[in-house]
């Protein structure tokens, strides 16, 4: 198993225009946004980047246009600490990601571009104690999962709408999914119908469902926050529950930071706006009463 990498990243790598509207335009009709924010995004990435800050070894497999969003998202990997080394870059635009936000609603339109073209380096991967996936073609996870867990390499998937092949769902040690999502999958919200190791279920009112590897279920509760934007979120979720279990934090603990980082990421607009480093994190969960078993440095 490698070691030198924490956790490395597969996922899109997009560029994120977020406008916030009073209402979303009729046919043919133009509005005026009252704020926008453009930024770097993409799921995975997302995770990755709050990983990066909070100190772990982190790399990334992806791939991105010969362009000025290409480089701007090798630039920022680079400039955070994230190895580009499993980054392809292309002759095809970089993703896009358009976003009209108004309340709690979103309508999203992405254009794929470079990401359609990524290609899964074994050589890479193999120098990795943990695989986050996220935003991925079913044939992708399937060969990371399968070489992950011949390997030893504990994998986190974000399946979102994606096809999960049953052959693989078992190799999976933390599957994570909206309540939405998990509905849609397994018919309701039964966490013993799904067969990875642990399953993390995000609720729709907030909180989150978990059932261990020991089949225990326990609920966490989220964090009341006034929703200004909620790109990235469940992405922050992620980190800290990555976090958590890299750490030795058992899994109810490690749900407990995802909630806290995606409290945070909801009070700002776009999906790495308010990723801060660990210390920041740590006094904010102190100042909010959370007993976190944190050792920072």
């Amino acid at each position: 198993m490698g070691d030198e990498f924490d956790v490395i990243g597969i996922g899109n790598l997009n560029y994120d225009i977020i406008m916030l509207v009073e209402r979303f335009p009729e046919f043919h009709e133009k509005v005026s946004a009252e704020k926008a924010f453009f930024g770097l995004g993409g799921a995975a990435a997302n995770t990755v980047s709050w990983l990066a800050h909070f100190g772990l070894k982190t790399g990334f497999l992806g791939a991105v246009g010969r362009d000025e969003i290409g480089e701007a998202h090798l630039s920022y990997f680079r400039r955070i600490g994230v190895d580009t080394g499993g980054i392809r870059v292309v002759d095809a635009p970089s993703g896009i990601a358009v976003a009209m936000i108004h309340g709690e609603d979103k309508r999203i339109v992405k254009y794929p571009g470079a990401n359609l073209m990524k290609e899964v380096d074994f050589d890479y991967l193999a120098r990795t104690r943990h695989i986050h996936l996220s935003s991925n073609p079913p044939e992708v996870i399937v060969n990371v999962v399968n070489f992950a867990h011949e390997r030893g390499i504990t994998v986190s998937l974000d399946i979102g709408e994606a096809y999960l092949p049953e052959e693989i769902e078992e190799k999976v040690d933390y599957l994570l999914m909206n309540e939405d999502e998990f509905k849609r999958k397994f018919g309701e919200l039964d966490l013993s119908k799904a067969r990875a190791k642990n399953v993390i279920v995000t609720l729709n009112g907030g909180g989150a469902l978990l059932r261990n590897e020991n089949g225990n279920v326990c609920e966490v509760r989220g964090l009341s926050a006034e929703v200004v934007d909620s790109t990235g979120a469940g992405d922050s979720f992620d980190a800290g529950l990555i976090y958590g279990v890299l750490n030795g934090w058992n899994l109810e603990d490690a749900a407990k930071l995802g909630m806290l980082l995606a409290y945070l990421t909801v009070q700002k607009v776009g999906a790495r706006t308010a990723i801060v480093p660990l210390e920041k994190v740590v006094k904010v969960a102190e100042e909010l009463g959370l007993e976190l078993p944190f050792r920072v440095q």
